[in-house]
C-alpha cells in the first residue's frame, strides 16, 4: 500500500483539491492519504477563512485518511522552512510519496533546479546579492542559476522546496506532481476549478460559490481578512518599544511600520506603504503577523519539531496509526513547555478574535476527530 502525503492549506477547500485527491486515487487505488494542513494562518501571512477544525472535518469527508497539523511557527515562514518541516512530519509518518500540484508538471525539471542549486557553492550568496539589488525571489533564483526557464510559478517553487527538504533530511520519500489546472493568482476565471484566490475574492463580494467548491464546505467559511485584526495590530505597534525583537523585522523596517501605522486603514495599505525593493509583499505580510502574535527571533532560534499533532483520522487511518505507533519518532501530543504549542494556542486565540467564535478548545483538548 502506498502512503501518500499531501501538504496543503485548504483556504478554502475547493474543487481543485477534490481533483487532486481523485487523481491520487486513480494512480494509487489502494493508497492511504495523509494531509498535512496549515491551520489558522497561511504561508503568505494571511488569516484563513476556514478554521483548523473545520479543515480537518472537510478533509476526512473527502477521502483523506489522516490529517496532521503543520504548526503555525513553520506554516507562516518562507517556503523552505514551510516545506522542510512539512516533509519532516510526512517522513515521521512513513510517507512513501508526496504528491503536489505543479504548473509545469515536470518533476525532472524541478529536480534539476535543486541539483543546480547544490552544485553551485556560491548559489545562496548570489541569490542574496540579487535580492539586495531589488529583484524578487523567483527572479533572483533564476539569475543566480543563469537559466532561461520560468521560475515564477508558486507551486513549482514550493515543489522545489519539497525536493530540497527531502534531500536535506535524507528521506526516501518520492516527490511527484499533478498538473495544476488553473493559475494561482487568477481572479477572473469562471471554470469549475478556479484558484483559491479567485474563490476568496468572490466570497468577499458575496457571490454564489456552489460552482467552485463542494456545497458542504460553504457553511464553514468565515468572512474574515487580516483587517479584522488591524486594531489589535495598531495597539501592539504603538505600545511596543522595540519591534526589532520579532521574527523577520530587520534592517530598520520597524521605523517604517511605526511611521505609517497611524494613518493606515487596512493591512493591504500598510504593506504597500512599508514595502521596499528588498521586501516582498508576502514577506511583509508574514512579518506583520509575527509582530501581532509575538513570535520573537529568540524563540524562533529555539523552536524545533518536538511533537506531531494528529488532527483527525478515519477507520483506515486509525488502523495505520496503530500499526506504526511505536515507529513514530515524535510524541503525538504537545510536549511540556513546547514553544510550538505556545504559539499554536496564540494563533487559535487570535483567530477567535477575528471570528468572535470560541474555537480554541480543539487545540487545548488535543482530541483528534474520528470519522467512521
Amino acid at each position: 500500500m502506498q502512503i501518500i502525503g499531501i501538504i496543503t492549506e485548504y483556504n478554502p477547500f475547493h474543487n481543485g483539491h477534490v481533483h487532486h485527491i481523485k487523481e491520487i486515487k486513480k494512480r494509487y487505488p489502494d493508497s492511504l492519504i495523509i494531509a498535512i494542513i496549515n491551520g489558522y494562518f497561511t504561508q503568505r501571512g494571511t488569516i484563513s477563512i476556514l478554521s483548523k477544525e473545520d479543515k480537518t472535518k472537510i478533509a476526512l469527508n473527502h477521502e483523506i485518511d489522516i490529517v496532521l497539523e503543520l504548526p503555525f511557527v513553520f506554516g507562516t515562514q518562507s517556503a523552505d522552512i514551510f516545506a522542510e518541516n512539512a516533509i519532516k512530519i510526512a517522513n515521521a509518518l512513513h510517507v512513501n510519496r508526496v504528491i503536489f500540484g505543479s504548473e509545469t508538471d515536470d518533476i525532472k525539471f524541478l529536480k534539476q533546479i535543486v541539483d543546480k542549486q547544490e552544485e553551485d557553492s556560491l548559489y545562496d550568496e548570489k541569490v542574496k546579492q540579487f535580492l539586495k539589488e531589488g529583484y524578487n525571489y523567483p527572479t533572483a533564483m533564476k539569475k543566480a542559476l543563469n537559466i532561461k526557464e520560468d521560475l515564477t510559478n508558486p507551486n513549482d517553487l514550493l515543489g522545489i522546496s519539497y525536493i530540497k527538504a527531502i534531500k536535506k533530511i535524507n528521506s526516501s520519500i518520492i516527490p511527484e506532481t499533478i498538473k495544476r489546472t488553473n493559475n494561482y493568482h487568477d481572479t477572473s476565471a469562471n471554470n469549475s476549478i478556479i484558484s483559491a484566490t479567485n474563490i476568496r475574492e468572490r466570497f468577499y463580494r458575496g457571490e454564489n460559490l456552489t460552482n467552485y467548491l463542494p456545497t458542504n464546505v460553504i457553511p464553514f467559511l468565515h468572512n474574515i481578512t487580516n483587517n479584522k485584526l488591524l486594531s489589535l495590530f495598531k495597539y501592539k505597534v504603538i505600545t511596543e518599544k522595540d519591534l526589532s525583537i520579532y521574527l523577520d523585522v530587520d534592517e530598520g523596517i520597524e521605523h517604517r511600520i511605526k511611521k505609517y501605522i497611524y494613518s493606515t486603514s487596512s493591512f493591504d495599505e500598510l504593506i504597500k506603504n512599508i514595502k521596499t525593493k528588498r521586501y516582498t509583499y508576502n514577506k511583509i505580510s508574514r512579518m506583520l503577523l509575527h509582530i501581532l502574535i509575538g513570535l520573537t527571533k529568540e524563540d524562533n532560534k529555539n523552536i524545533k519539531l518536538d511533537y506531531i499533532k494528529i488532527l483527525g483520522f478515519n477507520t483506515k487511518g486509525r488502523s495505520y496509526l496503530k500499526l506504526i505507533k511505536e515507529a513514530i519518532p515524535f510524541p503525538t501530543k504537545p510536549t511540556e513547555h513546547s514553544l510550538i504549542f505556545k504559539y499554536e494556542l496564540m494563533a487559535a486565540y487570535l483567530f477567535e478574535q477575528a471570528t468572535n467564535k470560541k474555537l480554541n478548545t480543539f487545540d487545548i483538548k488535543n482530541k483528534p476527530i474520528q470519522k467512521g
